[in-house]
């Protein structure tokens, strides 16, 4: 399964990074937010919340 497959839940937040674990696999994962000029915030992914990560290179380029 691929991490792109998976649903996460949050379960922390900070300005510079996102923490969620995986509903099936349990895995928890860190990602880094690259855009320090916008922070991530607690209103924007509230702990509980369910999301779901997009594949980057899936994207179609111009």
């Amino acid at each position: 399964m691929s991490i792109f497959d998976e649903k996460y839940r949050v379960v922390g937040v900070e300005s510079d990074r996102l923490m969620v674990r995986g509903v099936h696999s349990g895995e928890v994962l860190t990602i880094i937010n690259p855009e320090l000029s916008t922070p991530l915030s607690q209103a924007d992914y509230p702990v509980g919340k369910l999301i779901a990560l997009s594949d980057p290179s899936a994207t179609l380029q111009n």
